[in-house]
């Protein structure tokens, strides 16, 4: 079987290169030409374990190649990001263009695929644009929604081994879809229909959101009470009914900060609590903000001087490079933006930043009067706490 997928990016990629590495004639595309250029070296632009040993693989057998458009293939992928606009209604104009794009390739047969996570209803209606353009294939090719379900840091054993939904816009699409992903999917694969499929990824990462909101409101109520909010859960945690998650300083990525504004959009009356966690974890970047520049202003009142402040991590979660939605980057804008101070930015998965001057993680912590740690990243975990530093901690990094 031939497959493209339209997007390279952190899904997209390893699915591809998973895809190839058994058997698959796979084209991958993707509108940078860089990204291109790239894995066609057999090289990655990402960082994900053990991705770039099964690139290298399968574009030296020749299964797996880049390219700026798509070709004639047996089946689409569409793995592009669906963001949020400023109202907080998704924009799925990236689902819009990668389908068009691939509209002249369908011939009867062809299976189409939407991984992008996406509103409810996206996938009937993106088989209303095909059929508009292409009426000739109503009821002659098989349309279906499967969403990833992966954790950054651990994509390609997941791709395998997790469950996957997968529905389809009837019974044999669903099954023609279930029928690709079986190839190289050990994970059970579940048949529903579009729109189940499609609620269900939207219902994972608000459940999540909603965990996550609980533990960072008790670590700002825990902040105000004078009580360490670690110890607090892991003592909570002992009753064999309770599972608190760790707090941190919001929700990032490309899932959670933003899936759950997509049911609030469509259902704004009865999606109450999914919109007030959503608030909740948002502030929560706004809370570690403000603390920063409070102690800023305490210790330039108290040693008449500007500290220096180390802004430890970027990313949205640890040991990873993806800095989409990330509360960290948010928090350490809004220090350079407001503080009287000489900020410096970490973070050690990314070389280079066109917003930021990014620093060594070692150096900038011995330099710092002031330490925020904002993500848990692995190299942070070794360094000695240090006397005379004031250390704010939103990740539990000294906990």
């Amino acid at each position: 079987m031939k497959a493209v997928f339209m997007g390279l990016g952190y899904i997209g990629l390893p699915t591809a290169a998973v895809a190839a590495n058994h058997g698959m004639d796979i084209v991958g595309v993707d509108i940078n030409p860089q990204v291109v250029e790239t894995i066609n070296q057999g090289k990655i632009h990402i960082v994900e374990p053990d991705l770039d040993k099964v690139v290298k693989t399968v574009v030296e057998n020749g299964t797996l190649k880049a390219s700026t458009t798509p070709e004639d293939a047996d089946a689409f992928f569409i793995v592009v990001p669906t963001p949020f606009k400023h109202n907080k209604r998704a924009d799925i104009s990236y689902v819009e263009s990668a389908t068009r794009a691939i509209i002249p390739f369908l011939k009867e047969g062809s299976l189409y695929v939407i991984e992008s996570t996406s509103p409810v209803m996206t996938t009937e209606k993106m088989a209303e644009l095909i059929f508009k353009i292409r009426p000739e294939l109503k009821d002659k090719i098989f349309i279906a929604y499967c969403p990833e379900r992966v954790l950054p840091g651990n994509v390609l054993y997941e791709l395998v081994h997790n469950d996957r939904v997968i529905g389809g816009i009837n019974a044999a699409s669903t099954e023609k879809a279930m029928a690709f992903y079986s190839q190289f999917m050990k994970g059970h694969l579940h048949a529903t229909d579009a729109r189940t499929a499609e609620m269900c990824k939207l219902t994972e990462n608000s459940s999540r959101d909603a965990q996550i909101a609980f533990a960072n409101e008790l670590s700002m109520i825990c902040d105000r009470a004078g009580i360490n909010v670690w110890k607090l859960i892991d003592l909570a945690n002992k009753h064999p009914r309770v599972s608190i998650l760790q707090p941190g300083c919001g929700v990032g990525g490309h899932c959670i900060a933003v899936d759950p504004w997509f049911i609030v959009s469509d259902f704004p009356e009865q999606a109450q609590v999914i919109k007030r966690v959503r608030e909740t974890n948002d502030y929560k970047s706004d809370w570690c903000a403000n603390k920063v520049v409070d102690a800023c202003q305490q210790f330039e009142q108290e040693f008449e001087r500007e500290p220096v402040v180390a802004c430890m991590g970027l990313a949205f979660k640890p040991d990873i490079d993806d800095l989409r939605e990330s509360p960290a980057k948010y928090i350490a804008s809004r220090v350079i933006s407001e503080a009287r101070a000489e900020v410096l930015v970490v973070e050690p998965n990314v070389q280079e930043h066109k917003s930021f001057n990014l620093q060594n993680y070692a150096q900038a912590y011995q330099q710092a009067d002031i330490v925020v740690w904002l993500v848990r990243h692995k190299e942070f975990l070794n360094l000695p706490a240090a006397e005379g530093k004031l250390e704010l901690d939103f990740c539990g990094v000294r906990k």
